[in-house]
């Protein structure tokens, strides 16, 4: 008689709570997280997307806050996603640049335009005194497939980057920075909407976009790509049922 390993031999996930920290983005709240270090289960990092997870080099991590629950994991459906007027407008107007997607070592190239960013955009931000092997950490400690997605104008220069995870439902927008002196290309927009074009091409469903918190302006403006969809009570609900709750 065949016997089968019953799922409970299966070995449990290590999760880890982190020390509280000040929030990054409601000012007097304080923060903490549950994490797993993928590079002992990275078979596991679907799932746990899939649950709201996010990946930063080889951590998944959730905000687990006492006394807040702003943070609210977002995706895009992008089978359904309709662009309005504004965002096919952005699309449009950066057409001249080409995509490309890499899995070959940072370079120079890249870490300089991330500090011009990083410079006009996030100076007092966690990320301003990176260093050039930590900005290669980022991509390059992940236990998973990774990408780095260019653009170039058509005189080839590096104008913007996005850092990507595949998921197999999926991909999911890990850090994006560009040229702050292009800031009439609303370079952030278009690179959301490319990577929703980009879903679609390879079959897949859902653009992964991190957390939503309607309280931050930093993160308020995923709710502008519809339809999308909030990780709140244990499932996926459609964004405009969530936001009243």
């Amino acid at each position: 008689m065949e016997q089968r390993k019953p799922l409970f031999d299966q070995k449990p996930l290590r999760m880890r709570m982190t020390r509280a920290n000040p929030c990054a983005y409601i000012e007097g709240n304080v923060e903490q997280r549950l994490a797993l270090d993928l590079k002992e289960n990275p078979e596991a990092h679907d799932k746990l997307a899939m649950a709201g997870f996010r990946r930063v080099e080889n951590w998944a991590y959730k905000p687990v806050c006492q006394k807040c629950q702003a943070c609210m994991p977002i995706r895009i459906d992008c089978a359904q996603f309709k662009s309005g007027r504004n965002l096919s407008r952005i699309y449009k107007s950066n057409q001249d640049l080409r995509r490309s997607l890499s899995t070959s070592q940072v370079n120079d190239e890249h870490y300089i335009l991330f500090q011009e960013y990083l410079t006009n955009r996030h100076e007092d931000g966690q990320m301003a005194a990176m260093s050039f092997q930590e900005f290669t950490n980022m991509i390059h400690n992940s236990p998973i497939e990774t990408l780095l997605v260019e653009y170039r104008d058509v005189a080839d220069e590096l104008i913007a980057c996005m850092m990507i995870d595949v998921q197999s439902d999926g991909l999911s927008a890990v850090y994006s920075f560009f040229d702050p002196l292009s800031s009439n290309r609303s370079l952030g927009t278009f690179m959301i909407l490319d990577m929703i074009a980009l879903t679609k091409e390879l079959g897949k469903n859902y653009l992964y976009l991190g957390f939503y918190i309607a309280q931050s302006r930093k993160m308020a403006y995923k709710a502008r790509f519809s339809p999308s969809e909030i990780f709140v009570h244990g499932e996926w609900q459609a964004l405009s049922v969530t936001a009243e709750l």
